[in-house]
């Protein structure tokens, strides 16, 4: 809330002014999931659109799967789901269980990351370790990496120049 902010005096007052044109009120996507079929298919076509990769389609056990999860990252939680499933799934038409399968698999790099230390590691270092071991994951799918790592391709095809990593072509 921006205006407590500016009376707690953490929000710059000037700024609130200048924003505050118009408030727009945008409910979660807990409270529209009559949305979300329709926004699965929008990712789906923007992903194929993007990568040159056919249509995916949804089951209908696959919608109904997508309409009951909680979305703690709300929009950009589904929209990751839906283009990591069709990246790594590779199916014309995903169901229930693909997204299941990513779904669970979602926190895995954390829990990669808890058996890892990363004491008197650099930022750096440890960028380069985690890119190591989602191409191992991935098995050098640099679409996929990306995907798992949360990044474009772009961002990482220059932290792979960054950190001199070469990918043996496919």
């Amino acid at each position: 809330d921006l205006r407590k902010m500016v009376s707690e005096r953490t929000f710059r007052e000037d700024l609130f002014y200048r924003i505050n044109l118009i408030t727009v009120k945008l409910p979660s996507l807990r409270e529209r999931r009559e949305d979300i079929p329709l926004l699965a298919r929008h990712f789906a076509d923007r992903q194929a659109e993007v990568n040159g990769l056919p249509r995916t389609d949804f089951s209908a056990d696959a919608l109904n799967f997508l309409s009951r999860l909680p979305y703690p990252g709300n929009i950009r939680e589904l929209k990751n789901l839906v283009e990591r499933t069709i990246l790594v799934s590779g199916k014309p038409v995903l169901d229930a269980t693909d997204f299941d399968a990513q779904y669970l698999r979602h926190d895995e790099p954390a829990k990669a990351a808890e058996g890892t230390s990363f004491a008197g590691m650099t930022l750096d270092e440890i960028e380069r370790q985690t890119i190591l071991q989602a191409l191992e994951q991935h098995k050098g799918n640099l679409s996929q990496v990306a995907v798992s790592l949360g990044i474009s391709r772009a961002a990482l095809y220059r932290r792979l120049e960054k950190y001199n990593i070469q990918v043996p072509c496919a």
